[in-house]
């Protein structure tokens, strides 16, 4: 309790970690347990049909959540192009808190920090653990190809590190998290030394759900194109440009990767892939969590809902740092 005390998360993230960790995937209303696990099973085939139904089951839920006791500031400008803002989710009488900054999805061609109730229940749930929250938009392809995300997420951290104090927040305790393509440019930037600025990354670590991160297109991926439209249609670059072959470049940072039963296709896999490849490089193995009965959107969708599973288990990660 002493330690979670000395890192900032407050009196809030101290009772729930010490709490038993019963907030998982039973505490959803029975509806949405049962229409998720009709979802699950089909997921992969068919995720233009899947990804809506999920949001609309959790919608609800999100706009009955709590909200209270966290101030938003939103769209914040970080540089100079429209897209590069941020909303800060800033608990009240806050002081030198650690710092979550989050980026979300969207296949790296679409996806806004604001899409309905999703992504803002991500910046509400850590606020009101006493964490300063960032959500942030940023360049998408086709019109920002690679490294602009990367780029844009090391711009994020600049700016935060240098106004960080006038919202609460300690510079010098930044985590990033990314979900999808989100993971994927989190990846990017704290494993490829080449896209961080000279002093390092700066940040703790990095929570990275769902994302890819090995380049390989697959006609059948109904976001290969997509992902082309970032990375290029030239696969002779895609080892160069693949998050997993930097994960000796620079500072080895901490990392807590997630994957759910029914994620989208391939990500999983790729998931897996870098649990192994970080196990090999340190001789053991990084936080890992597979959610059962949950898919690729709902993982997300059900922070500050009554499933909190992966929410506790990100500010233990973070609290232990490992």
């Amino acid at each position: 309790m002493n330690r979670l005390r000395a890192i900032g998360l407050g009196v809030a993230a101290t009772c729930l970690l010490a709490a038993p960790a019963a907030a998982q995937f039973s505490r959803l209303p029975g509806y949405v347990q049962d229409e998720l696990k009709a979802i699950g099973p089909g997921f992969q085939h068919d995720i233009r049909t899947a990804i809506p139904a999920t949001i609309r089951l959790f919608d609800p839920l999100l706009k009955a959540a709590p909200k209270d006791g966290v101030t938003v500031t939103k769209n914040l400008a970080y540089g100079a192009d429209p897209a590069q803002v941020l909303d800060v989710y800033q608990p009240v009488e806050l002081k030198k808190a650690p710092i979550l900054i989050f980026m979300h999805g969207g296949a790296y061609v679409a996806g806004d920090k604001d899409d309905g109730e999703l992504y803002g229940n991500i910046g509400y749930w850590f606020a009101r653990r006493r964490l300063l929250a960032f959500n942030i938009n940023y360049r998408l392809a086709p019109a920002s190809k690679w490294p602009g995300a990367a780029n844009d997420l090391s711009s994020v951290i600049g700016w935060v590190k240098a106004h960080a104090a006038q919202y609460g927040g300690d510079p010098n305790r930044i985590w990033l998290m990314g979900h999808s393509a989100g993971a994927t440019h989190v990846a990017t930037y704290v494993f490829d030394k080449a896209l961080q600025p000279e002093d390092g990354p700066g940040v703790l670590g990095a929570i990275l759900i769902s994302g890819r991160y090995r380049l390989h297109y697959d006609p059948k991926d109904p976001n290969g194109k997509n992902m082309q439209a970032y990375f290029g249609d030239d696969p002779k670059l895609y080892p160069l440009r693949s998050a997993i072959n930097h994960i000796n470049d620079g500072i080895k940072l901490p990392v807590f990767l997630a994957i759910t039963e029914y994620d989208n296709p391939g990500l999983d896999v790729s998931g897996a892939e870098l649990l192994a490849a970080l196990c090999r490089r340190d001789g053991a193995c990084p936080r890992f969590m597979r959610q059962l009965y949950h898919n690729h959107i709902s993982e997300v969708a059900a922070f500050n809902s009554p499933d909190e599973a992966l929410g506790r288990e990100i500010l233990d990660f973070m609290q232990r740092g490992r």
